[in-house]
């Protein structure tokens, strides 16, 4: 069975290793101080040792989505007492050729392929509160009963460099630990930072739907995959409980 890694377990392993490799690119974007990564709660967690790290292959194949529900089982049962930081940071072992040729619409529709085998692969019952329907703006992405927000980046994004990495990335990050960070001290002021911060590394305009979660006019699915122009799907490709064709 896979397991989730901390970081200083990767780096142990030999230089060759893949997974050493991507971590390696993974934590140069976490801290380059030339290009400020925008998301400052993400580069905490990251600076914390606080986040779990996943490592998957083909994300074509069933199998691959039924290893990623084993792993997002396993993070459910620990990410409480991982630090308020924490998310399962998942990368994907993708061939050259999908690196060169996907689009982002190709790799955006795999994104949601992941999502809905996950929610086929989820043997717990939706959170009462949280409607089934994406089309309603108080929707998340649950799994076991918890919300999480979800980013995705991938090779193909050029213009919106927040977005991009050289395979398949993918953060999971339970919704408490949003709401925990809203309380503190500095929130309000951090948030308008990050923003500032993703006009600066960014070679696009902010994304539009890139709103505040709990707005009458906000949706949290447009936010999970980002295109890399300021498009979005017309509706939410996520059918709870039916897995994508």
């Amino acid at each position: 069975m896979n397991k989730l890694y901390k970081d200083h377990e990767i780096e142990r392993k030999p230089d060759s290793c893949w997974e050493k490799s991507v971590l390696a690119e993974f934590h140069q974007k976490m801290t380059d101080r030339d290009h400020l990564f925008p998301c400052i709660p993400a580069t905490i967690g990251h600076s914390l040792h606080q986040f779990r790290y996943a490592f998957l292959g083909d994300p074509t194949k069933h199998e691959t989505i039924k290893e990623f529900s084993g792993l997002l089982d396993q993070f459910s049962d620990q990410f409480k007492e991982l630090g308020d930081y924490t998310s399962l940071v998942v990368f994907y072992k993708i061939s050259e050729e999908m690196k060169k040729k996907y689009t982002v619409e190709q790799f955006e529709q795999l994104f949601w392929q992941q999502l809905n085998g996950l929610s086929v692969e989820d043997e717990y019952e939706w959170p009462e509160e949280i409607p089934q329907h994406p089309g309603e703006p108080s929707w998340e992405f649950c799994y076991r009963g918890e919300r999480y927000f979800i980013y995705c980046a991938t090779p193909a994004h050029e213009k919106r460099n927040s977005r991009h990495f050289d395979t398949i990335m993918l953060a999971l990050t339970p919704r408490w630990i949003f709401q925990t960070f809203n309380e503190t001290a500095h929130a309000e002021k951090i948030k308008n930072q990050v923003r500032k911060r993703i006009t600066e590394y960014d070679d696009i305009s902010i994304h539009p739907e890139l709103k505040t979660y709990g707005s009458a006019d906000n949706f949290e699915w447009k936010q999970y995959f980002l295109r890399d122009d300021n498009t979005t799907l017309s509706q939410c490709p996520f059918h709870k409980g039916k897995e994508a064709e």
